[in-house]
């Protein structure tokens, strides 16, 4: 009774907010989180269909081998800058969201004592990606890389530079400007970089040097996303003309005692993305990642569609405590585990014509390993459902140890399972990495699902 008490009581929250969006009112702290919400989830969306439509667009474009050294370098180029982060962005929002409209020179102290060291990693994440590409290019890989990976040293930056600010308009509750910001950059990345690798294909030039400049032209495209920002932030600077009120040394260990926890959230992330890739890249020819990398993306595509009809339930049970949140956590799950496996079956009997539709006829390949990555279809939106709840109970530490756990079994089956592979081809090669990413996902659900058990 309870639960149909909760879900009547969501129904009617739903209604309030359809009208209050109707008429466009926003007022109060009710409004105002309306307002964020529905720029947040429109910002999401444009950021998942223009990255869907763009990895489309850029897998036809350049058929298997070149995609899949593209693939390579840029999850090269993602897994060398892992240092960049440290938790600081998220640590910024925090500290500004507390600080900024009631105490804005202690807000700008933040912002600026952060972002100094934020700067600071950017700049040695970009070292580090200059000082090793000729060895995992020409060493490791043994692949045309090189150029691309070179050109890492500006993509990098370039990447996290432009959104660096947006933090400053997120904590000041302006979440439209992310999403222009977000608009600006999808369009650009779809306009710009697909007529580039048109033009640059038709000039026969060496992969290496095609590579480069697409990464360049990417640059672009953040650089144009990051002046939107820079621009804005000119006219709309909040901490103009306002003194900046020094930390104080108890006031910079609560910010590094926030941010270094997350710091082994932010590495194992890395890792647990990016291993898959770097290792093959070691093994197989560069078609084969090409494919690993288009199978894997749809189900990642996929996946985020299913998260957003659990995110949907979430606030029916984060309300509830004891026995109620125990129930109202159990549908929920049943509901997101129902819509899984339905996608797990349709997935599987559509796989050869969803890759031949989407991808193209030269990605058949991809199908054989699309079939096994529907398995995830299962563990990601579950996985989420849990995080959100042991997020909601602030046990974030908990998280975090799981997800170091799952990336070590990651990163072993994945050496143990594709030289296994590899010994029959490296086609089999390529299915151990695809054995060893669903086990890692499904130890780190397990894990999840056992502490939800026996601690609650």
């Amino acid at each position: 009774m309870a639960i149909k008490g909760d879900i009547r009581k969501a129904e009617r929250e739903a209604m309030d907010i359809a009208k209050r969006l109707r008429r466009r009112d926003f007022s109060g702290n009710t409004g105002q989180a309306i307002k964020n919400s529905t720029w947040q989830i429109l910002t999401t969306l444009v950021a998942k269909i223009g990255s869907l439509f763009f990895t489309i667009i850029v897998a036809r474009l350049l058929m298997p081998e070149l995609y899949g050294l593209y693939g390579l370098a840029l999850s090269t180029i993602l897994f060398l800058g892992a240092f960049s982060d440290l938790g600081i962005g998220t640590t910024i929002s925090t500290f500004l969201s507390k600080t900024i409209d009631k105490r804005t020179g202690k807000a700008k102290a933040y912002l600026f004592y952060l972002a100094k060291f934020k700067f600071m990693l950017i700049l040695m994440s970009s070292l580090i990606i200059l000082s090793m590409a000729y060895f995992l290019a020409n060493v490791y890989y043994q692949k045309p890389v090189f150029y691309a990976i070179l050109a890492g040293g500006i993509y990098f930056p370039l990447v996290h530079l432009s959104s660096f600010l947006g933090l400053v308009f997120l904590a000041k509750n302006n979440f439209k400007v992310n999403f222009i910001g977000e608009i600006t950059l999808q369009i650009s990345r779809l306009v710009i970089v697909p007529l580039l690798i048109v033009y640059l294909l038709s000039l026969s030039l060496s992969y290496n040097v095609l590579l480069f400049w697409i990464f360049v032209g990417l640059s672009l495209c953040f650089f144009i996303s990051g002046l939107f920002y820079f621009t804005y932030y000119l006219f709309n600077n909040p901490f103009k003309k306002i003194k900046t009120e020094p930390l104080s040394p108890v006031e910079k260990r609560e910010v590094w005692k926030f941010a270094l926890p997350l710091t082994a959230t932010a590495f194992s992330g890395i890792f647990f993305g990016f291993i898959d890739t770097i290792m093959l890249g070691h093994y197989v020819a560069s078609e084969f990642i090409g494919y690993y990398q288009a199978a894997f993306n749809l189900i990642a595509a996929a996946s985020t569609i299913i998260s957003f009809s659990s995110i949907a339930m979430l606030p029916i049970f984060s309300r509830l405590k004891g026995k109620e949140l125990s129930r109202g956590f159990r549908k929920t799950r049943g509901v997101v585990l129902l819509i899984s496996i339905l996608a797990l079956i349709f997935t599987l009997i559509v796989a050869p014509y969803v890759v031949t539709i989407v991808y193209g006829e030269a990605y058949v390949m991809a199908t054989f390993y699309l079939r096994f990555f529907s398995l995830l279809l299962i563990s990601f939106p579950l996985i989420g459902l849990y995080q959100a709840y042991f997020t909601s109970q602030k046990r974030t530490k908990l998280i975090s140890v799981l997800l170091i756990i799952s990336t070590v079994i990651n990163v072993i089956l994945n050496y143990v399972f594709i030289n296994i592979g590899l010994s029959y081809g490296m086609k089999e090669a390529v299915l151990g990495a695809c054995f060893a990413t669903i086990i890692a996902r499904y130890s780190f659900l397990v894990g999840l699902v056992l502490c939800k058990k026996f601690r609650g």
